[in-house]
């Protein structure tokens, strides 16, 4: 058995739906004991008569940078018929152009539906790209052609594998040498091909050895490219050894390509126009999004209230998740929902986290596990506050599914913040009873603690996709697939924020559990859980090829909420201190617009 295998035995088995009591939609009013109408709001002005002082600790977060009236104030030109009309015409003009493909060869083929992708418009020419990759894989002997053009083999497999086609790694056997069974030295020439090669080699299954060859064999050479550091080309392989185009956030991806092909001068005019057009379009609808939600932040009241000052305020961070996790314009209603709940999981993550006595946290969580607004009452102001928060977002949720789709899906939201908190107050406990786990028995709990199921549970109900019985009992379960992505969550969490967290008493993470279980470095440490998350990505690879019961949509979040972690933990804690890359990453997605010329 693998150490990530041993790592991964999940014993974590979240109660059935059958311990909840009939599943019911509850109104923001609710009976109080006396049975007076009384209204449910995290606003009310909560008061105790008495409370023992109570040593606290602080995570000494700074507040946010984001000023409300400033978010408020945006205002896109990139609105209106305009715009529309122009855009219309650009994409009617590509689809017309760019994919007349019958008299173009493989490789440009491929490099156009790179193209698209990349540059963050493919979402408009999903029917064409199909078609078009259908027509590639049919016709196999296309590729014979090019069998020794490294890019185009590696391109060939990448997209295949990225768009769910059966694709094999046996491809690249042509580019060994047989005598001694490594790739070629002669390939080390060929930069872009070498670069391709790493990239498709990202893509890869357990147990596909040559693809781990390959990222080996590329990751080595290209560290030592003789390029000028100032060529396009130079800077994406330094982009790629950094991070991966797979494991990379795509409407990041999307801004910094666009940059790099207005200076390469190869794509069209019309696709860069369309491409830079659309990439402002999206992004003032986000704008919209986000003003919304920063008003809906400020009048919940959790940011600025005096009693939850040990919390995050980090509305503007958490709308950035959500422009990760789903972008397209059309889903604006699931990162909303996203926005609310990432929101609720950071005030509340840092309840049990830095703030609550073990004997407030378990009597949080019974709250929680019973959904009863009447076990409020034995709990401190400030958690009444988060309760009555959390509890009327998530009935409200629940209460729209039902109007609107017929299904109860309150059941299923209840039992992913019980599960949640459920595993935040076993790490409570750890850090009273002063004790370090092993590096398995944290897993077992932290891959549901870091709220990635949480997460994706709702945002399941948000797409607001044709929902299945079948696809509920799944869900509920949190299949593989969902494990997989908040493990990449949960591990990129740790390799950036674990310093900071113990330094102010935290309990221990999965870099101090390996240390301690096997006596080594923290830098050994540090290799082994990227070795683990390089490990998951294969199993998520193979997962979300294996998904039925799931949209294209929903395996889509899930993945890109792994994407996500990478890239707001790449660099330390982008969550919770917001004035390093987090701002800069803010601006150039949700700001600034593309020069449009």
């Amino acid at each position: 058995m693998d150490a990530l295998t041993m790592s991964l035995n999940l014993n974590f088995h979240p109660n059935s739906l059958s311990t909840y009591s009939t599943p019911r939609i509850v109104s923001v009013r609710a009976l109080s004991k006396s049975n007076m109408i009384r209204n449910v709001c995290c606003r009310a002005n909560i008061h105790q008569t008495s409370e023992s002082l109570i040593l606290r600790r602080s995570a000494n977060y700074q507040p946010s940078i984001w000023d409300f009236d400033y978010i408020q104030s945006l205002n896109s030109k990139y609105m209106g018929k305009t715009w529309e009309n122009r855009a219309k015409m650009l994409k009617e003009y590509i689809r017309s152009t760019v994919f007349k493909t019958d008299e173009v060869g493989l490789i440009t083929r491929l490099e156009m539906i790179d193209n698209l992708s990349r540059l963050g418009v493919s979402y408009h020419f999903q029917e064409e790209i199909r078609k078009c990759l259908d027509s590639i894989a049919i016709s196999k002997s296309n590729l014979k052609t090019d069998a020794e053009d490294v890019h185009a083999v590696a391109l060939y497999f990448r997209l295949l594998r990225q768009y769910e086609y059966q694709i094999f790694p046996d491809v690249f056997n042509c580019f060994k040498d047989n005598n001694i069974g490594q790739f070629k030295r002669s390939l080390c020439k060929d930069i872009k091909g070498m670069l391709s090669l790493y990239e498709a080699s990202h893509l890869a299954f357990e147990g596909e050895d040559i693809l781990d060859e390959a990222k080996a064999f590329t990751a080595t050479h290209l560290k030592d490219i003789n390029v000028p550091m100032t060529s396009n080309l130079a800077k994406e392989v330094k982009r790629s050894l950094e991070l991966p185009l797979h494991w990379r956030m795509l409407r990041l991806e999307a801004r910094w390509y666009i940059d790099i092909c207005k200076n390469k001068g190869k794509l069209s005019p019309a696709l860069l126009e369309f491409a830079t057009l659309d990439f402002n379009m999206v992004q003032a609808i986000h704008q919209n999004d986000l003003k919304e939600m920063t008003r809906w932040w400020e009048n919940l009241g959790l940011g600025s209230h005096s009693k939850l000052s040990f919390a995050r305020d980090r509305i503007m961070e958490n709308f950035l998740w959500t422009t990760g996790v789903i972008f397209d314009p059309q889903f604006d209603y699931c990162r909303k929902g996203l926005t609310k709940i990432n929101s609720l999981v950071t005030t509340i993550d840092d309840v049990y986290d830095i703030y609550g006595t073990l004997e407030e946290l378990e009597l949080f969580t019974a709250a929680v596990e019973r959904w009863d607004i009447n076990t409020i009452e034995q709990l401190p102001d400030y958690m009444k506050i988060c309760f009555l928060a959390l509890y009327n977002t998530v009935n409200e949720m629940a209460y729209v599914t039902l109007k609107e789709q017929g299904w109860d899906i309150l059941p299923y939201l209840k039992k992913s913040w019980a599960d949640l908190c459920r595993t935040y107050l076993i790490e409570a406990k750890w850090y009273y009873d002063k004790y370090t786990p092993t590096l398995e028995e944290y897993l077992n709990n932290a891959w549901i603690s870091i709220s990635g199921p949480l997460l994706l549970v709702h945002a399941y109900f948000f797409l607001k996709q044709d929902i299945t019985r079948e696809a509920l009992e799944y869900l509920e379960s949190y299949p593989k697939l969902i494990r997989w992505s908040s493990m990449i969550l949960r591990l990129s969490d740790d390799l950036g924020t674990s310093t900071a967290e113990l330094e102010r008493g935290d309990v221990p993470k999965s870099i101090q559990c390996y240390m301690s279980e096997n006596g080594v470095s923290e830098e050994v440490a540090r290799e082994y859980i990227g070795n683990l998350i390089n490990d998951l990505w294969k199993k998520m690879n193979k997962d979300r090829l294996d998904t039925s019961l799931f949209s294209k949509t929903f395996v889509g979040v899930v993945v890109n909420l792994a994407r996500m972690a990478q890239c707001m933990y790449q660099y330390g804690d982008g969550h919770g201190v917001p004035d390093q890359e987090t701002k800069d990453i803010v601006f150039s997605l949700l700001i600034e617009p593309i020069l449009y010329v």
